[in-house]
């Protein structure tokens, strides 16, 4: 490379990364500041203690008889509301949500997360919101937040805006793991409740609000919040409760309600040949949900496969183990369908 005298904005001296947009001691802070919120993080890779036992036999033993459990995932447009609201402080739990409930799925116990973090500017302070979010959300989950990655991309995001991907292991022991196999008709469906959209659907709910003509100001009608507030509602995270449920017995799959709603998520977990039938009104959906139907003029099926509708996950039990689960009240579960011997999910 040459070592020319003069920079090309006709200032003395060269030119530096942060003249071409990196910011590198903005990228320092940062790091500074996480490792506040979670020691460990600053080295080159995030190490995870297997087990305080020095016998590398019972550490062998242990992983021999277990399966690791991998799961990523983003939030999708939910941004694009993070960025008009201004809630910052709680995307992060979304993100540590969208894997850790996806892998808790088979009964795993989540043990570490890692985070992807990338914008054009690194705005320090910004940053260090999105990421209290994801140790907030790792401390709901009781799982480690290992390491992550934030990437100065000048050019490459709008300004102020940014991007998140998350990255979750867990483990489960090989005769613990929930696969569904043994589901028969006659089961039933237990439904966790969502805190609202959670992170799927966005893309049409923000068509929803150019149509409406409402801003995320405006009240959520009948509602006390606005319209962002109730958007931008967490993600729940299912981890603690979902696996103090399978530790006492009986849960023979588990659906995480994401992208595709009822319709697509709950026939994942059955064998072939079986389906659901949901019973209609069985649980209270959260307000946000009609604005939407009607703002969006949405058909009920359009809704069923995009939404949560109030229910972000479902556990398939036997009929005793439902009653007992919704009968001590513990997790405001509540019986919201069954199993039956015909494909597909339909609603009575």
């Amino acid at each position: 490379m040459g070592n020319g005298s003069g920079s090309v904005d006709g200032s003395s001296g060269g030119l530096t990364y942060k003249d071409a947009g990196v910011d590198i001691d903005a990228g320092t802070e940062l790091v500074r500041r996480i490792a506040k919120m979670a020691p460990g993080i600053g080295g080159f890779g995030g190490l995870f203690p297997l087990g305080k036992d020095d016998l590398l036999s019972s550490i062998e033993l242990a992983l021999r008889d277990s399966y690791l459990v991998a799961g990523t995932d983003g939030v999708g447009t939910k941004l694009k509301l993070a960025f008009e609201t201004g809630i910052h402080d709680t995307i992060g739990i979304d993100l540590v949500a969208m894997s850790v409930n996806d892998i808790v799925t088979s009964g795993a116990k989540p043990l570490f997360f890692l985070d992807y973090f990338a914008t054009s500017h690194l705005d320090v302070d910004l940053a260090e919101k999105v990421i209290r979010g994801i140790v907030d959300g790792c401390q709901q989950s009781d799982c480690a937040l290992l390491g992550g990655e934030t990437a100065e991309m000048p050019d490459f995001y709008a300004e102020g805006e940014y991007d998140l991907s998350g990255f979750a292991v867990g483990i489960v022991k090989k005769e613990l793991v929930i696969d569904g196999n043994n589901i028969v008709a006659g089961d039933v469906l237990i439904g966790l409740p969502s805190s609202g959209v959670h992170s799927n659907g966005f893309s049409l709910v923000r068509r929803v609000l150019d149509r409406s003509g409402l801003s995320l100001k405006n009240q959520l009608p009948g509602n006390d919040l606005t319209l962002g507030e109730a958007l931008m509602a967490p993600t729940v995270i299912y981890v603690k409760q979902v696996l103090d449920i399978v530790g006492k017995g009986g849960v023979k799959g588990i659906a995480h309600i994401t992208g595709g709603g009822f319709t697509d998520n709950i026939p994942r977990v059955f064998p072939k040949g079986l389906g659901a039938a949901i019973y209609n009104n069985s649980w209270e959906a959260p307000p946000v949900f009609k604005w939407i139907q009607e703002a969006g003029n949405i058909e009920d099926a359009e809704m069923r496969r995009t939404f949560n509708m109030g229910i972000g996950m479902v556990l398939v039990v036997p009929k005793e183990v439902g009653r007992r689960i919704v009968e001590d009240g513990e997790h405001k579960a509540c019986l919201i369908g069954e199993v039956v011997g015909t494909e597909g999910v339909s609603y009575l």
